[in-house]
């Protein structure tokens, strides 16, 4: 199984190469994209750009979730 090499919030990491979207990187995190601030190669994405907004070996992200509580 292939997979592709990342920087996540400054941590080297690799996931399946079956991971296309940033979209489908939120989910296979378990993070909801409603809550969470995606940057992308010192580019802060728009949300409904995730769907088409394709990952490739070597990028770069700040994922953001925001937790709320009381």
């Amino acid at each position: 199984m292939s997979s592709l090499k990342l920087i996540i919030n400054g941590d080297a990491i690799e996931i399946p190469d079956s991971v296309n979207t940033v979209s489908e990187l939120l989910q296979h995190f378990q993070l909801d994209q409603k809550v969470v601030i995606v940057e992308k190669n010192k580019e802060i994405l728009q949300k409904e750009h995730h769907v088409a907004e394709n990952v490739q070996d070597g990028d770069q992200f700040e994922l953001v979730h925001f937790v709320g509580g009381g």
